[in-house]
């Protein structure tokens, strides 16, 4: 009987593997930076700005209340393409569908871009707690890419690609610069309301 033959087995070598590592580094880092970007156009940009004294955002009511209250229980979660666990990963949009179907019960599509065509677009003057804001942050200025939530007067709360979820200010040059609209949630489908 003829002994057989060791079977080979698939190694790499330390060099191999970080050399893989590497190749796929770049195309991973991509993905990071798509954030919630989003392939579909936003072609009547409804604002090219705002004035930020128009902004005055009232006391909200118990719903606004509540909805503001549950988009703080996301602060400090980490940002996760495609993400939607608290605590553990989360995208803009994710955040901000989660925060209205916890509260309302009502699902918003998973995109920001959707988000911003099913939205109601409003004024700076007519802003309020809970409210949506959008802003074009890839490389199409007219393509909504990223979403947050109107907190008060000049804060909001958005799950950022670089920091997860936190509380920016829409004075800050970088979001005035890439502000696209303020959107309202149908109240017709909220049911918390």
């Amino acid at each position: 009987m003829k002994a057989a033959k060791p079977e080979k087995i698939f190694c790499m070598r330390r060099s191999d593997i970080f050399r893989v590592y590497y190749l796929f580094l770049p195309v991973f880092s991509l993905l990071l930076l798509a954030s919630c970007h989003s392939s579909k156009s936003v072609t009547n940009k409804a604002h090219s700005g705002y004035d930020r004294t128009e902004i005055h955002v009232g006391k909200g009511n118990s719903f606004q209340h509540r909805l503001i209250e549950e988009a703080y229980t996301w602060m400090g979660t980490p940002y996760k393409y495609a993400g939607l666990s608290k605590g553990k990963g989360v995208d803009c949009s994710g955040m901000v569908m989660r925060v209205y179907e916890d509260v309302a019960g009502r699902k918003l599509p998973r995109n920001s871009a959707r988000q911003a065509e099913w939205c109601e677009t409003i004024d700076a003057k007519d802003i309020e707690m809970g409210d949506l804001v959008f802003f074009a942050t890839g490389k199409d200025p007219d393509r909504v890419s990223h979403v947050g939530m109107i907190v008060d007067d000049d804060s909001f709360i958005h799950a950022s690609s670089s920091k997860g979820v936190v509380v920016s200010k829409l004075s800050n040059p970088y979001y005035m610069r890439t502000f696209i609209k303020f959107g309202r949630v149908p109240r017709k489908s909220l049911s918390g309301d």
